[in-house]
């Protein structure tokens, strides 16, 4: 099953040294990240998630949309478990993937081979579960021998192959991502996207966040459009 709840979440962060800075540049941060305040230490703070609520049920695709600093990303991660609100409250069934960064956990100086298990283990995975997969995908990444050379002897192009198939191995009820995701090199595109649309496919939930309006509006069933940390739009698109 598939089903995330949340319910006046807030998110803020400490923004140190801004009395040293000029009103110009403070207003410019107000007007384009969250909402300026200050907390109870009387700090000066942004809210990224100003009392966000929101529910999702299983079907449903959501386009987050929303200016640079308008808090999709945060909220994304809040979903993801990387960011704890100060206030609110979230629920979420079944299993998740996170796609925010594909290559987090990655060791430049680890072996390819190595790479899949401490990217699958970011992931939640077991050891065990990895050993079952991982011939899989090395498999898809057509790295060759290279997959026992050390991260750092890839080009960026080969790095975010074994990246992309270590991500994308495992199906899951929920899928989060921050933009859609693309591989540059052009031979191996046609069958990463395959791969991609298959996942998405299968998940009973997905929230992307993304600048680009039409990606969204062909990919997802329901349009939540946030502003400095506050949803301000959140409409189902016709089918």
């Amino acid at each position: 099953m598939g089903y995330i709840r949340a319910r006046d979440i807030v998110v803020q962060f400490v923004v140190y040294g801004l009395a040293s800075r000029s009103l110009k540049k403070s207003l410019i941060r107000a007007a384009t990240g969250g909402a300026l305040a200050r907390d109870a230490g009387d700090r000066v703070v942004v809210k990224a998630l100003d009392r966000v609520s929101l529910e999702i049920r299983e079907g449903e695709r959501i386009g987050l949309m929303g200016h640079n600093g308008s808090g999709k990303t945060t909220l994304l991660r809040v979903l993801a478990g990387a960011y704890e609100p100060i206030a609110g409250d979230f629920e979420i069934r079944g299993s998740v993937v996170s796609m925010l960064s594909v290559t987090l956990g990655m060791d430049p100086d680890a072996t390819g081979l190595e790479n899949i298990f401490l990217r699958g283990a970011v992931m939640g995975l077991s050891r065990k579960y990895i050993e079952q997969i991982v011939d899989e995908i090395a498999a898809f990444a057509e790295l060759g021998d290279y997959i026992y050379m050390p991260l750092r002897t890839y080009s960026s192009g080969m790095s975010m192959r074994l990246a992309f198939a270590t991500a994308t191995a495992v199906s899951s009820d929920i899928i989060l991502m921050d933009e859609w995701l693309s591989v540059g090199d052009a031979d191996f595109s046609s069958k990463a996207q395959a791969r991609l649309n298959q996942l998405v496919s299968n998940a009973k939930i997905v929230v992307l966040a993304s600048h680009d309006a039409s990606l969204l509006t062909q990919n997802c069933t329901r349009i939540v459009r946030l502003d400095h940390g506050r949803i301000v739009e959140d409409r189902q698109l016709s089918p």
